[in-house]
């Protein structure tokens, strides 16, 4: 074994810092020097370096997946829990229901009831949500001959969206429920009070001139009324809402700020159509 004396261990160990600097600044001139050679020799030490990179992460690649696996057991033992609460809360619905089909069958039967038929209708597609002389209305694209007239009704999947109130060869124009020049008969659920749905250019319409003694309940839905021939009964429109101001409006179910397909309903019913010559926009003047 080579011993080195004290003072050569001294200043080996003072040369080290020196050294290391030394070659530092010389694989930087290297690297600066000729950048392929540097490229080659990174591109290689990875080359060496990939195989055990990849031996290294197989056991923490497996680790993980059996933690994971783990985890997602504990989450299956939770949703299969809900689920079977969900299931035996749909079987009581289910039972409720049959109870209440086989009751209404035979009401139906006593009193020679007689179903009203099924409307037709036609889906079409929104190009546009701006123009004509509604504030708040939607542009749909309709196929030459198709059986659309104004009246019709609009529904998107989830309840009202409003009336086809403008109609040209290849598309027609829909008044939403919550422009301004839109009126809507409804009915309050709860107390099957009558009301009137009064656009306002806003996200919700209001609800306006419902019996006294009846006023609309925070969350109560409300559906559409038959009076004055211009909607069918029945239809979903909302639910109730009240502002900090205490005035009641209503939340549409209708996504009428992203609205793409809508289903025109021929209903049968022309009654109270908006006036074609009176726009709903602020400075609009009425043509004559």
């Amino acid at each position: 074994m080579i011993r080195l004396s004290i003072p050569f261990r001294q200043a080996l160990s003072k040369l080290t810092l020196p050294v290391l600097i030394a070659g530092a600044f010389g694989l930087l001139l290297l690297g600066k020097a000729d950048t392929v050679v540097m490229q080659r020799a990174r591109m290689a030490l990875a080359d060496v370096l990939a195989p055990v990179y990849g031996l290294l992460s197989e056991p923490l690649s497996s680790v993980r997946n059996g933690v994971d696996n783990i985890r997602h057991l504990f989450t299956l033992y939770e949703d299969n829990a809900r689920l079977r609460q969900e299931n035996e809360r749909l079987r009581q619905w289910q039972a409720a229901a049959q109870a209440l089909d086989v009751e209404n069958t035979a009401l139906k039967a006593n009193l020679h009831w007689i179903p009203d038929p099924a409307p037709s209708y036609v889906t079409a597609h929104v190009v546009a949500d701006a123009g004509g002389i509604y504030a708040r209305a939607v542009l749909l694209s309709i196929g030459p001959g198709t059986p659309v007239v104004k009246g019709q009704v609009a529904l998107d999947d989830r309840g009202l969206v409003g009336r086809v109130t403008e109609l040209g060869s290849r598309s027609a124009r829909v008044m939403l429920i919550t422009d301004i020049s839109s009126r809507v008969p409804v009915v309050l659920e709860n107390s099957r009070a009558h009301a009137v749905l009064v656009g306002n250019n806003g996200a919700h319409p209001r609800l306006m001139f419902w019996p006294e003694g009846s006023p609309p309940v925070e969350g109560e839905r409300v559906t559409t009324s038959a009076e004055a021939n211009a909607f069918p009964a029945g239809l979903p429109v909302g639910v109730v809402h009240y502002t900090s101001g205490k005035v009641a409006e209503l939340v549409p179910y209708a996504q009428l700020d992203r609205l793409e397909m809508v289903r025109l309903f021929d209903y049968g019913m022309r009654g109270v159509l908006p006036p074609e010559a009176t726009s709903s926009k602020p400075g609009s003047e009425v043509k004559k």
